[in-house]
């Protein structure tokens, strides 16, 4: 039997660091991982102002790039129509403002590079 996915695990850090940073600065965590058919959003988070879709990119190196340059123009149109498909999914009060942002952790430290696109 195998043990736990390090890859899995690595990128689960990412994403609760990254929630944390949004908590402490008044944001209310609305989705994490949330899946459909077509993929995942790694966080959805909201203030009274603004919802945030947030794409965590993890890694322990930088010999591949830097985190960020991983959310591609194309994964930026797929980001797109996944939070389009959340938010037809979801019936609550919507803030005026929507947000895409990225969360970068590399070796451990976190950059939120808010309206990343």
């Amino acid at each position: 039997m195998a043990g736990p996915d390090p890859r899995r695990a690595l990128g689960a850090a990412g994403e609760a660091a990254a929630a944390r940073w949004y908590e402490q600065r008044g944001y209310e965590v609305l989705d994490r991982n949330w899946r459909c058919r077509e993929g995942e959003l790694d966080l959805v988070v909201r203030t009274e102002k603004v919802l945030v879709f947030c794409e965590v990119k993890t890694r322990t190196t930088d010999r591949f790039g830097s985190p960020v340059e991983a959310v591609t123009r194309g994964k930026q149109v797929r980001l797109r129509r996944l939070a389009a498909q959340w938010l037809a999914s979801d019936s609550s009060d919507r803030p005026p403002e929507i947000r895409f942002d990225v969360a970068s952790v590399l070796a451990g430290r976190l950059e939120v590079y808010e309206a990343a696109f």
